[in-house]
Order: C-alpha cells, then structure tokens, then sequence
C-alpha cells in the first residue's frame, strides 16, 4: 500500500482522533466531489445507505454522482456519537433541496469501520427525511466546509 492510500488518523482511535476522523468525514461530504470523497474508502468498502448497497469504489462514486445531483445545495453536519479501536458511530443531519425546490433536512445514524491504513472498509447508514420549509432551514453557510464557528447538531438541539 502506497502513502496515498493511508487516511490519518489512523485506527486504534482515541476522543480526539475519532472526533477529528469525523470532521475530515462531514468536510469531505461537504465537497460534494465523488471523486474526493471515494477516495477515503477501501477499494472493495461495502455500504448500505438507506436501500441502496454500493460496493467498491466504483459504486461509491456513481452513488455519492447520484446523490449530489438529486439533493441540491447539500449541508452536512456530523457529530462523533461512540467509538472503539477501529470504529466510529455518528449522527447526523443535512439540508437539502430537490428539482423541485422542497427543502428537507435529512436525519441519521453511521456505523464505520476502517482497516489499519484509516479507509474506511464498511459504512452502514440508516437516514430519515424530514419535509421542512425555506424558513425552517439551519444550514446556512456558503457551499464547502461548514465554518469553525458554526453550532454543531447538539448546539441547534437537533
């Protein structure tokens, strides 16, 4: 395995690593680049997100394609909820629009595991939407990474 391929930090995970592992996660996602994002998953990393089951790289790509097409002006936040000594479960919330300019704001739980080199080789997603209107929205930032200063999901009591 090239350096390329290591995703510091790396497993066994402390607080602190954990915590950070997750930033670099919800700021990747905040990309809105397949091709970036993939990137943290092994080659053969198996998902299951709501229904769906991409499997590989490949999959991934074309799914996180999909995705950042249907749900339009995409904000991610992620908080660390429990972690061991090669994984992590999270929370989290995003905002989001369809074609049709219905806002939602989307609600769930992951489950990862990564493998020695930091890429996460299993994520499991269980994900609720939730209708909300324009006025109602919380994730207000300029597309990309969510700032510094803005209130996490426990901050904005969700």
């Amino acid at each position: 395995m090239n350096h390329a391929e290591q995703r510091p930090p790396l497993p066994p995970f402390t607080r602190d690593s954990a915590i950070q592992k997750v930033r670099m996660a919800e700021d990747g996602w905040n990309s809105r680049d397949p091709e970036r994002v993939a990137l943290a998953y092994t080659a053969d990393s198996r998902w299951r997100n709501r229904n769906e089951f991409p499997l590989g790289r490949e999959q991934i790509r074309a799914f996180l394609t999909g995705k950042w097409q249907r749900e339009q002006e995409y904000r991610l936040i992620k908080e660390l909820w429990a972690f061991t000594d090669n994984r992590i479960a999270v929370r989290f919330a995003y905002e989001w629009h369809d074609a049709s300019g219905q806002w939602f704001r989307s609600y769930g739980n992951e489950n990862w595991e990564f493998n020695e080199h930091g890429l996460m080789r299993e994520r499991h997603a269980s994900i609720n939407d939730l209708a909300i209107s324009a006025e109602d929205r919380l994730f207000h930032w300029p597309l990309g990474s969510r700032p510094e200063d803005h209130p996490s999901l426990s901050e904005l009591g969700l």
